[in-house]
């Protein structure tokens, strides 16, 4: 019993890191209609760059978090507005997908260069701090990165209801034509929208750096968790994405623990294809389909 206790813990540990790196994935998807194959690597950068502020400045990561956010939120709306709009523009929606892929291989390479290939991590002063509930360990780095998920979660979906800027990204992803009518200028919603899923899945890397060691090549595997995230839980809302990413993250723990260390892959791409059957649009279903 304390060993399934201990397993459906570090699930729910990974899900919270598997919700918070895919939901700005299933923003832009929900608002942009974009396949943005870039994610998983905007991940390691937000990984990397807590790695330098932790080696060179002695900066916690978690601290490290809003530093890490706005140089991603800059990055991502450059990036969207200097790049993929273009590529959107002059051709469709699948030229965007090219053009992000091609660019998450270029920035592979480059982490490679500036940081090698080795696999990297970070360690702060409290990595090895453990305490106990009843039969089940609780370390506190696992504890604190559940804990930051769950409260960036918490803002990024109260920002999108209760601000300004919150309810013009929603009216743009419901209907753009409306939006422009009414004044809104959407290329940079676009922008923001962009910005917004680079800082957050920034963010998720810096909180990665502290669970798990991380190299370049990881960038393949966030993408695609991501998208098997937004697969699960649905299109465009953080809730979605926390539903589904909990979920994986207890499928691939109690996958691990109860058949074999090699199947949570086969699992998770078994519990895709039934999903993409049974109900493509997620548990949630999509958060700005309504008036679409």
């Amino acid at each position: 019993m304390s060993l399934i206790l201990q397993t459906i813990l570090d699930g729910l540990v990974l899900g919270g890191l598997y919700s918070l790196a895919a939901v700005g994935f299933s923003l832009i998807f929900g608002v942009m209609n974009v396949v943005n194959l870039t994610h998983g690597v905007i991940v390691l950068i937000g990984a990397y760059l807590a790695y330098a502020f932790w080696h060179g400045l002695g900066v916690d990561p978690l601290l490290a978090i809003p530093l890490v956010m706005a140089a991603l939120f800059a990055f991502g709306y450059v990036y969207q507005r200097g790049l993929i709009q273009l590529a959107v523009d002059r051709s469709s929606l699948l030229a965007s997908m090219l053009v992000t892929f091609g660019v998450a291989l270029m920035l592979r390479n480059v982490l490679v260069l500036v940081f090698s290939p080795d696999f990297k991590s970070v360690t702060p002063s409290y990595a090895f701090t453990v305490f106990f509930l009843g039969p089940v360990t609780i370390d506190l780095v696992r504890l604190s990165a559940l804990g930051a998920s769950l409260v960036l979660l918490c803002v990024l979906a109260g920002v999108l209801r209760w601000t300004a800027v919150g309810r013009v990204i929603r009216a743009t992803a419901q209907q753009d034509l409306a939006a422009r009518l009414c004044g809104v200028d959407v290329r940079h919603v676009y922008g923001i929208t962009f910005g917004v899923s680079a800082a957050f899945a920034g963010a998720s890397g810096a909180i990665i750096g502290i669970v798990v060691p991380f190299s370049p090549p990881d960038e393949a595997l966030w993408t695609i968790n991501a998208f098997v995230v937004v697969t699960l839980g649905g299109v465009g809302s953080p809730s979605g994405a926390l539903l589904g990413g909990l979920l994986l993250g207890l499928i691939s723990t109690l996958t691990s623990q109860l058949i074999g260390p090699q199947f949570p892959n086969a699992m998770m791409f078994l519990i895709l294809v039934v999903m993409l059957l049974l109900r493509p649009s997620g548990l949630l279903g999509n958060a700005f389909s309504g008036s679409r």
